[in-house]
């Protein structure tokens, strides 16, 4: 991919090194989805898009978390019209506008953006230790990248209700 990232590791795998690899790499933060870490994962897919040597993607976090979700000490003091009137969330939407396919490999937290992130890729393989969650509502508000219509698709609405509007997780 040759650029240098801050907050991914990025490489070409597999015997024929045609498989994307795209790890989130902010440990200290359970991978929390920061503005230039959905900048650099934007850039990465971008690279990998157009890479006609590269026939998939698989975008992977660490053992512990997928990504534990949108970064909230990022998010804590911009109001609704900051938000707005800057297209924040912009651009989140790269992995669904992907045509390559895109595998998401969750183990550990995919909860709130991170959950949501997982769901925009064509396939998920979940391990043992995976927990999804959209715990939105237990700050106050609700998923904000498309997450309640996508996770409807994924579960059903029944459980996509009860987890939307309790907060709670559900295992792999």
């Amino acid at each position: 991919a040759g650029a240098a990232f801050q907050y991914l590791l990025v490489q070409k795998t597999g015997a024929q090194k045609n498989v994307g690899l795209i790890q989130l790499n902010r440990p200290q933060a359970l991978n929390a989805l920061c503005e230039g870490l959905m900048a650099e994962l934007q850039r990465a897919l971008e690279a990998m898009e157009s890479d006609p040597a590269v026939g998939a993607i698989v975008l992977t976090g660490s053992q512990k978390a997928f990504a534990a979700g949108a970064d909230i000490k990022e998010m804590q003091n911009k109001t609704f019209q900051d938000c707005y009137s800057s297209g924040f969330l912009a651009g989140w939407d790269m992995v669904s506008l992907v045509r390559k396919p895109i595998i998401a490999a969750v183990n550990g937290y995919a909860l709130g953006g991170g959950c949501e992130l997982a769901m925009m890729c064509d396939i998920i393989y979940a391990g043992e230790k995976a927990q999804f969650g959209q715990p939105e509502i237990l700050l106050g508000t609700i998923p904000g990248a498309g997450g309640t219509q996508r996770l409807t698709r994924a579960v059903g609405k029944s459980l996509a209700m009860e987890m939307v509007l309790t907060g709670d997780q559900i295992s792999a």
